[in-house]
């Protein structure tokens, strides 16, 4: 028996017509975001895995033997990757312990910015692979362009955020659709008995009972980073204080970059400060401290292991230190004027405004970081979850559909249905621009051409 003969059985004709109209939009959804969804699914379930992906490809360039021998200056250590890779030096990582290298960005010109990698015991340079950024290798920073879509521009980019919209659209449908109407078997069991159609529908119905909080949690955690629906989320909680503590830059003097901008942008930076603005060096006369103190001055700051030294690239620069460990309450930037050594900015999570913080906890969340272990691998099910859920939903719409035929649920004929998603649709608007956008698209369609995906 079919979802819908199901429903005919043991729904009243008002109730099965909104079933209908429900279960088209559900269609809708799922043909647009189905392949996107499958993608994020699979290069998230890697990109969860990061740090231990980076272990055995990079082995080589990020570990060293262990030693308690003294290790070299930063400064020295600097020097050591210049002498391997001539140019200039925009980035310093302090190695997080003693069995790990110390990693130099450097600006080489002709062959563009590189991380070269050397041993802070004996100063051998490992290796080196083009800058990665935050993403601190090649391999997880093409895996985090997949992801994103920004590997393809900037409207596939845009692509994302309609895709994480519409998500949502497809869990609140599917939980609608899923929900006991009378019947026992699919619900939370998946029934073996013929037709086989019977078996997919199951599978996906149950599998997205069970994960569909967490696909929820996944779309909604992920829109804060999408091109528009993001940014002028983080503009907003900027403007009214929500967001990155505004004050601690009110007595320092300020440049035009920003922290997650081309130019000056520091390598690495949270949500809630990618529009904070870089402090500058406040004169431009005498000596600057050097490498060596600044790090002496962050060690004496408490800021924890694994931090990343941004240099100052003119006389105005800034040390910039930032560190963004696993969970979130360890989060720091810390900006010193590079010749008076004086704190300009010090400031992480305790000090972000509300929508900052529950940004920064879902993201941490999100990519299987706050919780250890544990998250990785509810994270890792949600996963493996869209990728089942995306292999029913291909074969069960395969078997049911006429041939030569896109196989929609039929167009329901109470024109009241399409004027409550209309208001729905409005509503959404309101919130995803982009996400309203298309539901509007699709909802004239469905109204001036409902036939055009029978």
């Amino acid at each position: 028996m079919s979802v819908a003969e199901l429903s005919r059985e043991t729904a009243a004709p008002p109730a099965f017509a909104l079933y209908r109209a429900i279960w088209r939009w559900h269609f809708y959804a799922g043909l647009l975001v189905l392949p996107f969804l499958f993608s994020l699914a699979v290069t998230g379930s890697l990109y969860l895995f990061k740090d231990e992906i980076n272990a055995i490809v990079y082995a080589k360039e990020l570990t060293v033997a262990p030693s308690d021998a003294a290790m070299l200056a930063p400064s020295e250590i600097v020097k050591r990757a210049q002498a391997a890779v001539p140019g200039t030096a925009f980035r310093y990582a302090p190695p997080e312990a003693t069995d790990r290298s110390a990693e130099v960005g450097i600006d080489s010109g002709s062959q563009g910015r590189l991380s070269v990698f050397v041993n802070p015991h004996t100063g051998e340079v490992l290796g080196q692979f083009a800058d990665s950024g935050s993403s601190r290798t090649p391999l997880m920073q093409f895996i985090k362009k997949i992801h994103s879509l920004d590997y393809f521009g900037w409207l596939p980019n845009r692509v994302i955020e309609i895709v994480a919209g519409w998500t949502l659209v497809l869990v609140i449908t599917g939980f609608y659709l899923w929900w006991p109407r009378g019947q026992r078997g699919g619900v939370m069991s998946i029934r073996q008995r013929p037709p086989q159609r019977v078996f997919w529908r199951d599978l996906h119905a149950v599998t997205g009972a069970l994960a569909g909080a967490l696909i929820f949690f996944l779309a909604i955690t992920g829109l804060p980073w999408s091109g528009f629906w993001g940014a002028k989320l983080n503009s907003l909680a900027d403007q009214y204080g929500l967001g990155y503590p505004a004050q601690f830059f009110a007595e320092v003097p300020k440049s035009d970059a920003h922290a997650a901008h081309m130019g000056k942008a520091m390598t690495q930076t949270s949500w809630s400060l990618e529009n904070a603005p870089m402090p500058q060096s406040g004169a431009t006369m005498g000596e600057p401290i050097g490498l060596d103190t600044a790090v002496a001055i962050f060690d004496g700051l408490g800021i924890s292991k694994g931090y990343i030294v941004d240099l100052p690239q003119d006389g105005e620069g800034v040390y910039s230190a930032s560190v963004f460990p696993d969970q979130v309450a360890g989060e720091r930037v810390i900006h010193l004027d590079q010749y008076s050594g004086a704190p300009l900015f010090d400031g992480g999570f305790a000090e972000l405004g509300p929508v900052g913080k529950t940004i920064e906890f879902g993201v941490s969340v999100h990519q299987g970081q706050e919780f250890g272990r544990v998250n990785q691998l509810v994270m890792l099910a949600a996963c493996l979850a869209i990728i089942a859920m995306s292999v029913s939903a291909i074969v069960m719409w395969w078997k049911r559909r006429p041939k030569g035929t896109l196989g929609a649920p039929r167009y329901p004929q109470d024109m009241r249905i399409p004027r409550t998603i209309l208001i729905i649709a409005c509503a959404v608007g309101l919130i995803f621009p982009l996400v309203g956008l298309t539901l509007l698209l699709a909802l004239a369609a469905d109204i001036f051409a409902p036939k055009l995906f029978a």
